[in-house]
């Protein structure tokens, strides 16, 4: 089901795109609800330890509702963001993964999904030349492989991420500071991403969480048209996404539903 706010219909109707360019996550936005997210790959690869799959089992099990429960201030749930994703990454370098085997396992994507028309949606946005800027709080290296094994890594795409570095070819932990589902607003776009992005005055932002509308300043409100897709917790937090978003989907709502919502086929 999608929800519109009042004010879209206008907000629409003057998007071109010559002038639109899009921020979005990545895991459970560009990725279908219960995908698994880019973090769970390797677990779910059978190519590591058993040990380190129950440890990052037990860290998601714990961690998980913290992010998503809308009850904690910012601060404290930021805090327990970094933490959870310190301790990922240590489980890493604690069983020593190797290069070889994330390679392996970013090539396998039988738990991770398009959500229904999403690589359709990154297919126009390509032939439209509409800019395209992924800020996933994942592991940029699976996303990276994800897009091209599905032959949409597109020169319009820009993946800011987790990337994770390796000291003779063993994780060693990430190339720059840990961007968690919580800090996208302190993310320094490269300069390349920031200078392209200049010329175009509307937006596009895509998130699963309310800490994504935070991809897009405050000062760029009025351009942006916030799209929320609500996929836990939907009794519970849908007055919340309502109140930021402009646009929120529910119940899987596929990227075909939400092109008629903003009139991309008429475009």
């Amino acid at each position: 089901m999608i929800y519109l706010n009042e004010k879209v219909p206008n907000k629409i109707n003057s998007i071109e795109f010559s002038d639109l360019y899009i921020v979005t996550d990545f895991d459970r936005t560009i990725t279908v609800g219960p995908s698994s997210a880019s973090w769970s790959i390797l677990a779910k690869s059978n190519l590591v330890a058993k040990e380190y799959a129950i440890e990052r089992q037990e860290l998601y099990d714990y961690y998980r509702p913290i992010e998503i429960d809308l009850s904690l201030d910012f601060e404290t749930k930021s805090k327990l963001m970094i933490e959870w994703w310190e301790k990922h990454l240590e489980l890493f370098i604690k069983y020593q993964i190797p290069e070889e085997i994330i390679n392996t396992a970013a090539k396998d994507f039988s738990v991770m999904d398009f959500r229904s028309g999403a690589k359709e949606f990154l297919e126009k946005m390509h032939d439209r030349n509409v800019p395209v800027i992924i800020i996933s709080a994942g592991i940029g290296n699976f996303i990276q492989q994800f897009l091209t094994n599905n032959n949409c890594y597109f020169d319009n795409i820009y993946i800011v991420s987790n990337f994770i570095k390796f000291k003779n070819g063993i994780a060693a932990g990430m190339e720059k500071n840990i961007i968690h589902a919580l800090n996208k607003n302190e993310v320094s776009l490269p300069k390349k991403i920031t200078d392209k992005t200049a010329e175009y005055n509307k937006i596009i932002l895509l998130g699963d969480s309310l800490a994504d509308i935070k991809m897009v300043s405050d000062d760029k409100r009025n351009n942006t048209i916030r799209v929320g897709f609500l996929e836990e917790n939907v009794e519970q937090s849908l007055e919340s996404f309502k109140n930021e978003f402009d646009i929120v989907c529910t119940n899987n709502t596929s990227f075909n539903e939400l092109s008629k919502v903003l009139n991309f086929d008429n475009k």
